[in-house]
């Protein structure tokens, strides 16, 4: 059986009303009903019972998504999500029990954020992720594409014309338009003439350029896109294949916890010293979404915690693999 059901209704409807006793019952449940987890702990020599700050917690590397099944309870997974890579690259895999539960967590993330997404329209330009296939990304944006109750298609693979079609005719009807895209998708749109007329709309860049353009670090990219487009910012999310949570920024590269993620860093020398405090350093991420499998992850990403629980991604630890959605950056 898995964690009680009253918890995800909680997760869901209004997030738990203390995140780091959530956090540390989810924990005391997953370091003994994860195989994975359970053997990982005991490894590191870790008692779960001495375990009472976030900042003790023993936080599985990420690669043991792409070598095991982690799962805190044995289940047949409605979907799995899979990493972008290329095919020289073993993809993560993320084995989820309920999608339901994905699909609906993840709108209230997102309408905490940017507001009822009924009335709205959603795109997306995201033709490497529908081309690999079982994105967690593409799922969630589906979902909000029929949230919305629009009419207007919101995939679009190369039919930039369509696409410019679309967002003239929404905002012409006075509804908010948000547009999800790849970088190298965003820079392909952004270099056609009439690039302007994706002012006054929501734009996400949802990161990787795929092995088709040149690397650009954030500030040249959103440079390029803001001035193409004639918007004041381009928006992200913070999210992979690995979570189920999302966090949003809103500009200037800066990501807001939302209520079920929460991050704290790691000394870039020694992974098991972890802080809750401001600071620079490896990204442990806390998603109280992952019942299912691990909530508790080291990621390889280089990361900046602030006062208040915002941070900022600030790159990536040298030889690992280039990654999709744990990019986006804003």
């Amino acid at each position: 059986m898995g964690f009680p059901e009253e918890y995800k209704k909680e997760i869901i409807q209004k997030g738990p009303l203390n995140f780091e006793a959530a956090a540390l019952a989810l924990f005391q449940y997953q370091a003994e009903h994860n195989p994975v987890y359970r053997q990982y702990i005991h490894f590191l020599r870790k008692d779960p019972n001495q375990v009472k700050d976030l900042s003790q917690i023993p936080f599985l590397p990420i690669e043991f998504f792409k070598t095991h099944t982690v799962q805190s309870h044995l289940f047949k997974p409605e979907a799995i999500f899979k990493s972008s890579g290329t095919t020289l690259q073993q993809r993560s895999q993320h084995l989820v029990f309920d999608t339901g539960f994905y699909k609906q967590h993840a709108q209230y993330l997102f309408e905490e954020t940017y507001g009822p997404l009924t009335g709205s329209v959603v795109l997306a330009l995201l033709p490497s992720y529908l081309e690999q296939g079982d994105s967690s990304l593409v799922m969630m944006v589906d979902h909000f594409i029929k949230a919305t109750r629009q009419v207007e298609p919101g995939f679009y693979l190369r039919n930039h014309q369509e696409l410019r079609e679309a967002i003239k005719k929404a905002k012409a009807e006075g509804k908010k338009v948000y547009l999800f895209g790849v970088t190298y998708a965003l820079l392909d749109l952004a270099e056609e003439p009439n690039a302007q007329e994706l002012s006054g709309i929501t734009i996400f860049e949802t990161g990787g350029m795929k092995g088709r353009r040149r690397e650009m670090v954030r500030d040249e990219l959103h440079a390029v896109l803001t001035q193409a487009f004639g918007v004041e910012a381009i928006h992200s999310e913070y999210g992979m294949t690995e979570l189920l949570s999302q966090a949003y920024s809103t500009g200037a590269g800066i990501f807001q916890p939302s209520r079920t993620l929460r991050i704290l860093v790691r000394d870039v020398n020694d992974p098991l010293s972890v802080s809750s405090r401001a600071g620079s350093g490896g990204v442990n991420v806390i998603d109280l979404a992952n019942v299912d499998s691990c909530a508790f992850i080291e990621t390889k990403d280089l990361g900046k915690l602030y006062p208040d629980g915002s941070f900022e991604i600030l790159g990536r630890f040298d030889n690992s693999d280039v990654r999709g959605c744990n990019l986006l950056v804003s």
